[in-house]
């Protein structure tokens, strides 16, 4: 085990039957709170694309705060990739179906230079469909995509599958 799945195992939560009953959650909130974990984790995602991104994208909301964080670090600009209705003017929008319906992420394509080379950051990667969707839509936006970085994959749920050619990294593959 290495140091950072040391370290996301002693302070992650599990929560049995959140937010519905046979749901496992896994709450990063302790490991965020923690000021040198936090720094730690955020390091660890970005650590493989170092020189190969001129953005952090961050998907809401638990992305937000990986991508902000990495992008001060790495001194590049954040896009927030956004749920439908949360951004003024042009936007851009993709679509992406749920267990249980339907919804959309939208981006301002005016955000970046077109080609800007953008990583994803999120904190959990289980089906792959809220990660594929914001990829689709940046590049839609005219960037390409430079990796994916999550703090969790959830194995079992195939994810990786949905994101085929991708360049994905997982801190902790549970």
């Amino acid at each position: 085990m290495t140091d950072i799945e040391s370290l996301l195992h002693e302070r992650m939560l599990t929560v049995p039957d959140f937010p519905e009953p046979g749901i496992l959650f896994r709450d990063l909130t302790p490991v965020f709170a923690h000021g040198e974990s936090f720094r730690a984790v955020v390091d660890a995602l970005v650590a493989p694309f170092i020189g190969r991104f001129d953005a952090v994208a961050g998907l809401e909301a638990r992305g937000f705060l990986l991508a902000a964080a990495a992008a001060i670090d790495a001194g590049v600009g954040v896009v927030p990739v956004r749920k439908a209705g949360k951004l003024p003017g042009h936007v851009l929008t993709e679509t992406y179906r749920l267990e249980y319906g339907t919804a959309s992420f939208q981006v301002n394509p005016d955000s970046l230079p077109p080609g800007s080379r953008v990583l994803v950051l999120d904190d959990v990667l289980a089906t792959g469909g809220t990660i594929n969707a914001s990829v689709t839509l940046l590049e839609r936006a005219g960037w390409s995509v430079a990796g994916i970085a999550v703090v969790l994959e959830l194995e079992a749920l195939n994810g990786r599958a949905a994101l085929p050619g991708r360049d994905v990294h997982a801190l902790l593959p549970l």
